[in-house]
């Protein structure tokens, strides 16, 4: 038979899925694919509810609902002082898999060019591929995860078409500074090009520290698209629902493809995340705060257990060092270890890079009950400790 599409078919399933049948397999604590258990705002969930028996159940606008929209540009107004116009600025999509997928086919033709920060979230580079673009890959190495701005530059050029970066970022809990930003947007003002951001960890920025859009960053208005999810925002990965904003003309390409993707998006589940972006500041710092404690809570057991963890500004996933507890195969088998030996799962950071990956770090998500964070730890004390 004639071959499968050659962009995808070198790809087997995600190392996310893989992990979490492994852990289903042998009943382990799952601290391996980053979906948050126990955390559900339950009157954003009632909302949901509600409106799937009250509200319209049928096609919704390919835009999206309204209320949402609204409340996207009320949210990025309250906390980034952007000024947006909900008609032409935003975009609801079926989660942030469909925001980069839509974004990516929008802008993207055969041969250009597209500048990643690795180690990538693993959607990234089968969806460029997929799009016929060519991926100039930045590098950055634990535990600091610094970006190297040399290099940054050297990926620029007259090919390249956009840049795509995730902050903060997933796998290595980075929150890109202000001065990185500047960086970035300098180079992307400097070569006229797109920058797609995914920003869906948004509300997950500890310390006292706040995330900075790039959208907001001088010159980086009308070549940005930011991207946000109500996945990571209300700890709802399952209802799938992100959505974007960009200046017209950017919205308008990225329609074009939305329309032949999934058109539209569950109008209960828009009406209720509408209902949960309206919501009032306190609610989104006592969710950064609870999970900043569960961070603190996880990572205290993980040092009890003898390991070292590096840097963790946001994100609700930290690394461990594998050499800390004096592992001696390669992360894939440090997580297989564990799953075997100590009944918890986790992910191996090699899984994200494209080549000659780190293969000494391991990620553990913490948006876990706490009950959980703390049989994972002495499970893993028990096996290192």
């Amino acid at each position: 038979m004639k071959p499968a599409n050659t962009a995808l078919s070198r790809y087997g399933a995600t190392i996310f899925e893989t992990m979490s049948q492994l852990a289903r397999e042998t009943n382990a604590i799952n601290l391996g694919q980053g979906f948050p258990e126990g955390c559900e705002p339950r009157e954003i969930v009632e909302r949901a509810a509600k409106a799937l028996l009250e509200e319209s159940n049928q096609y919704p606008s390919m835009m999206g609902l309204p209320a949402l929209r609204q409340a996207v540009v009320a949210h990025d107004r309250d906390f980034y002082g952007l000024e947006l116009d909900w008609q032409s600025e935003t975009l609801v999509v079926s989660g942030g898999t469909e925001a980069l997928a839509a974004s990516l086919l929008a802008l993207i033709d055969p041969r250009d060019e597209v500048v990643l920060i690795e180690p990538v979230y693993d959607t990234y580079l089968p969806l460029i591929q997929l799009a016929g673009g060519v991926a100039k890959i930045v590098r950055l190495s634990p535990p600091e995860w610094r970006l190297p701005l040399d290099e940054l530059a050297a990926a620029f050029s007259d090919r390249t078409k956009l840049i795509l970066f995730n902050s903060p970022m997933n796998p290595t809990a980075k929150v890109f500074s202000r001065a990185e930003l500047e960086a970035i947007a300098a180079l992307a003002i400097k070569f006229d090009v797109y920058a797609i951001c995914d920003e869906v960890y948004e509300h997950l920025v500890f310390d006292g520290d706040t995330h900075i859009p790039l959208i907001t960053l001088p010159g980086m208005r009308d070549r940005t698209i930011r991207i946000g999810s109500a996945g990571k925002t209300f700890s709802l990965t399952g209802w799938k629902v992100g959505y974007i904003v960009a200046a017209p003309p950017l919205i308008e390409r990225i329609v074009r493809a939305h329309q032949f993707l999934v058109f539209t998006t569950p109008p209960n589940l828009q009406s209720a995340v509408a209902y949960g972006l309206a919501k009032d500041r306190a609610f989104f710092t006592d969710f950064t705060a609870t999970m900043q404690a569960k961070r603190d809570r996880l990572i205290g057991g993980l040092e009890a257990s003898g390991f070292t963890a590096a840097p963790c500004p946001g994100t609700y996933f930290v690394n461990v060092d594998i050499d800390s507890v004096g592992f001696n195969g390669d992360d894939a088998a440090f997580c297989r270890e564990i799953i075997e030996t100590a009944g918890v799962a986790a992910i191996p950071i090699s899984a994200f890079y494209a080549s000659a990956p780190e293969t000494r770090f391991a990620r553990f998500c913490f948006a876990k009950p706490d009950e959980m964070l703390d049989e994972a730890s002495a499970r893993l004390k028990r096996r290192f400790g």
